[in-house]
């Protein structure tokens, strides 16, 4: 079986990055990380794809006129690595339906909030103002709904009363770094697809929260 060619989009530190890159050393998955794009110079998740011998690339989003110039840009560079499965980890760009299509049924986002709750940014805070008793994180294929698409898995946190924003981001950072490079290894694996909007795993129909281990 030949190896799912991953490419991974980054705006920033790239912890999910990382974890998934230490994952694939393991060899569980049928998996690699052929390139690293950014749209931001300064991401670091530039110098962990540098790190581990993974080509990486800045493709800065302020050289561009427009929204649909950029994605177009960047729909080139990627495709020139011919990629089966995309991957976003802390990519901070709202991107056109155009970019999404393209993509369609082989894009990956994770989310910190447990999904359809608290789409959008701050989520962690805005979790904290409804009084939730828990919060998460979710992985889901990406569609041209924002953090709309189908959910594949998510992780639950408790929130603690002493919690703050910056807290619990670190307890739900915890859980993306497990739930991430799973569900990347199922999608490599050949276990996981996306038929008419709903997700199959083992050929099975997830529910509309995802996975759930009994």
């Amino acid at each position: 079986m030949e190896a799912c060619r991953i490419v991974v989009l980054v705006s920033g530190n790239g912890s999910n990055l990382q974890a998934i890159i230490d994952h694939l050393e393991k060899g569980k998955t049928e998996g690699e990380i052929v390139a690293v794009f950014a749209n931001r110079p300064s991401a670091y998740g530039l110098t962990r794809a540098s790190d581990a011998g993974i080509p990486a690339h800045c493709i800065d989003h302020k050289a561009y006129a427009s929204r649909e110039e950029y994605d177009a840009a960047l729909m080139q560079h990627i495709d020139s690595y011919s990629p089966d499965l995309i991957v976003l980890a802390g990519f901070m760009r709202i991107l056109t339906e155009p970019f999404v299509q393209h993509y369609h049924g082989r894009m990956l986002n994770i989310h910190p909030s447990l999904l359809p709750k608290y789409k959008g940014l701050d989520t962690h805070q805005r979790a904290l103002d409804a009084g939730e008793l828990e919060h998460g994180a979710s992985v889901h294929f990406v569609t041209a709904e924002l953090d709309g698409g189908p959910v594949i898995i998510q992780s639950k946190v408790p929130i603690y009363e002493d919690d703050d924003a910056s807290t619990l981001q670190q307890r739900v950072q915890y859980q993306e770094r497990d739930i991430y490079p799973l569900v990347v290894q199922w999608f490599c694996n050949g276990r996981l697809r996306l038929n008419d909007n709903v997700v199959f795993l083992d050929g099975k129909a997830l529910p509309a929260q995802g996975y759930a281990a009994d």
